[in-house]
Order: C-alpha cells, then sequence, then structure tokens
C-alpha cells in the first residue's frame, strides 16, 4: 500500500507563496500520474494540478495556472506544488494523489487510487 505525505502548508498572506511537497513511500513503474487536490469546509474536493510520471506533461485548473507550479522529482519520489501570488480563496486543505491507470481524465478524483491525508493552507487577506 502506497503512502502519500504532504507537507510544506501553513499560513500565508495574499500575495505569498509557499511549496508544498508530496512523498511517496514507494514508486513503481505503474504510476501513471500524481496530482494535487484542494478541498474547502463544505465544497467538494476540486481539481489543482497533475502531472504525468512518464512524460511530465503538466495539467492545471484554470484558477491557478500561471500562480501554481507542479514538479516531479522521479529519484526522491517526490512531487512538489509550487504556489505563488496566493489569494484567499485558495485557502483549502491540499491532497496529493497517485493514479495507476488512465481513466480518461486527470481532473476528476476517481482518476486517483492512493491519496494523502492532507495539509492545511491558509491565505489571509
Amino acid at each position: 500500500q502506497v503512502q502519500l505525505v504532504e507537507s510544506g502548508g501553513g499560513l500565508v498572506q495574499a500575495g505569498g507563496s509557499l511549496r508544498l511537497s508530496c512523498a511517496a513511500s514507494e514508486r513503481t513503474d505503474r504510476t501513471d500520474v500524481m496530482g494535487w487536490f484542494r478541498q474547502s469546509p463544505g465544497k467538494e474536493r476540486a481539481f489543482v494540478a497533475a502531472i504525468t510520471w512518464s512524460g511530465s506533461t503538466t495539467y492545471y485548473a484554470d484558477s491557478v495556472k500561471g500562480r501554481f507550479n507542479i514538479a516531479s522529482n522521479n529519484a526522491k519520489n517526490t512531487v512538489n506544488l509550487q504556489m505563488n501570488s496566493l489569494k484567499p480563496e485558495d485557502t483549502a486543505v491540499y491532497y496529493c494523489a497517485e493514479g495507476r491507470s488512465y481513466r480518461g481524465s486527470y481532473y476528476r478524483t476517481t482518476s486517483y487510487d492512493y491519496w494523502g491525508k492532507g495539509t492545511q493552507v491558509t491565505v489571509s487577506s
């Protein structure tokens, strides 16, 4: 069972930056994609960004394009999310996820097999 552990969350003022990291307990050649999602109270878990493990193709939600950057370090089994120009609406619990096979879209939670426990990001105005 793969374990994903997020780190790097915290409190930051609007306009500031944070860097989230996700460390996987293991990596196999079955990994297809790593993604980040976020969830605010009362809202559904929403896609933020994803990166394919083989070709490093990246995907972003429209709300974070140009501000967030996802990158992977295959040798270290980690994936990072650099978040710049943060806004209060970015406040949420951020979750790392791993998908083992392509299921038509990387934007859906159902495309991922393993999840971390999440890290809180709070952006103050």
